[in-house]
């Protein structure tokens, strides 16, 4: 039974709001509440099981299980962005090429097993297990992407959201414009869009002299949380009046 949302731009405000919501939230628990990050990572990681066990035991696509679990992806990716980035010392570079590889062996997998990976088809339990595996390593990969970007590569924080944003205005491009595969520019959207809503994030939270508009962690959380129950509302009423 198809539980997977329609692809539409929608889709991608709610992508972008939930995963920016998903490390401000986290940076809320870990930081601005004094939680610790080991702690706060268990909590995450606890709550990443339990939305994926709900959304995986479902019967019927559920709109609020299933932005939970985008939510909660968002979060548990930054964990393990961080764990391997930081606490393995492997540096934003080679972690990002291990998820690569990671999420390239993933795909792989998948096509020999369901012999498709499109995600707009998506109707058997294995083939579910596959798109939240994927969808957890493309998140993490992001923000070592993202971190990369920011840290290491020299662009710094705006040149790296000049950089994404411009990829992403091409990946809209080539879908309209050429025959590209569109699995193969979901995914990488999907990828791009978790380090640009680190720098929506980063706009929101940051000081004013920093360039941001000082909402804070709390702030923007709250601003997020807003805009996508908003978007989440008006999808499921717009599908109850498409019904009647």
């Amino acid at each position: 039974m198809k539980k997977i949302p329609e692809i539409t731009l929608a889709f991608w405000i709610m992508k972008i709001c939930a995963t920016t919501l998903g490390e401000t939230a986290g940076d809320l628990l870990s930081m601005t509440m004094n939680v610790g990050y080991a702690l706060s990572s268990l909590i995450l990681i606890s709550f990443f099981f339990l939305t994926l066990f709900i959304q995986l035991f479902s019967k019927k696509y559920n709109p609020i299980v299933y932005w939970l679990v985008i939510l909660s992806t968002s979060t548990a990716g930054t964990t393990m962005s961080d764990y391997m980035d930081r606490t393995l010392g492997l540096g934003y570079a080679t972690g990002s090429a291990i998820l690569i590889a990671i999420l390239l062996s993933i795909f792989i997998f998948w096509k020999m097993s369901e012999k498709s990976l499109s995600v707009t088809n998506i109707t058997t339990f294995k083939g579910e297990i596959f798109y939240w595996t994927a969808i957890l390593f493309s998140n993490t990969l992001g923000t070592a992407v993202g971190d990369f970007l920011a840290d290491d590569s020299g662009l710094g924080f705006l040149g790296g959201a000049i950089l994404i944003g411009s990829l992403l205005v091409l990946i809209v491009l080539a879908k309209y414009m050429t025959k590209t595969s569109t699995v193969l520019l979901f995914w990488i959207a999907f990828v791009l869009t978790r380090p640009f809503g680190a720098t929506f994030g980063d706009l929101l939270t940051k000081p004013l002299e920093k360039g941001g508009l000082n909402f804070g962690t709390v702030g923007s959380s709250i601003i997020l949380f807003t805009i996508l129950a908003l978007l989440l509302f008006f999808n499921m009423r717009k599908k109850v009046v498409s019904k009647e």
